[in-house]
């Protein structure tokens, strides 16, 4: 599942943008102040961000500026969404960093329709319905892994523990990092959990003599092997 985030002071464009994301199976986080938007991304980093130009506190272009100055940001796939439709404006926009420009009022399928275009160029593995690395396959549709042609059963925590790190093959996360992303930011679980659940994916995904394509970084927290990944 693929995370947006969308930046937009008018909460009815916000509240809008969400149903209609959720309804096409993205997870949807929101912030409706610039400044308060470039707090949260440096706790989480998105797939994707909707970014409304004009915003309290912070400007959506300096924002802009802001995210492509930093390492963990430069990349990010940004959607600017703004009232003005002058050239010069789009020019000023795109030159700041975002990679695409919508002119409000708006298409809600076009804008869905870029949203999902630019996470196919940028992040293909976030829209696939089907990961595979080394001998595992997890499909996201029918919920189900495999290893070597053998069905691994795994609950409900431990498949999107799987899934959230297959989806960055050799990136170490955080025990917070891992929290926010497979439990939610929401919901309060002590970092314990987490190698609980980790324990548990290997004890499932690991039976007989197999390599353990899960690495823990001690100190750090834990990545998906990337050598496990293309082999």
């Amino acid at each position: 599942m693929a995370k947006v985030m969308i930046v937009e002071d008018e909460e009815a464009v916000s509240l809008m943008l969400r149903y209609n994301l959720e309804a096409e199976g993205f997870e949807v986080e929101q912030a409706f102040r610039g400044d308060e938007a470039d707090i949260r991304l440096k706790e989480i980093t998105p797939d994707l961000l909707l970014l409304d130009w004009m915003l309290p506190g912070l400007s959506g272009i300096e924002l802009c500026r802001r995210l492509r100055a930093r390492p963990e940001t430069e990349r990010l796939p940004v959607i600017m969404l703004t009232a003005r439709g002058e050239e010069s404006e789009r020019v000023r926009g795109l030159a700041t960093g975002a990679d695409d420009y919508v002119v409000k009022p708006f298409s809600v399928p076009e804008l869905i329709a870029r949203v999902k275009a630019m996470l196919r160029r940028a992040k293909p593995e976030t829209v696939s319905s089907l990961l595979t690395a080394g001998d595992i396959e997890l499909d996201r549709e029918t919920r189900r892994v495999r290893r070597s042609a053998r069905e691994i059963h795994l609950g409900p925590t431990e498949f999107r523990l799987l899934e959230f790190l297959m989806q960055s093959p050799g990136r170490v996360f955080s025990r917070e990092q891992l929290l926010n992303g497979v439990w939610g930011h929401d919901v309060y679980v002590d970092e314990r959990t987490v190698d609980v659940h980790v324990g548990r994916l290997r004890k499932s995904i690991n039976r007989g003599r197999v390599r353990d394509p899960i690495r823990t970084v001690r100190g750090s927290g834990y990545s998906f092997d990337e050598k496990f990944a293309t082999s």
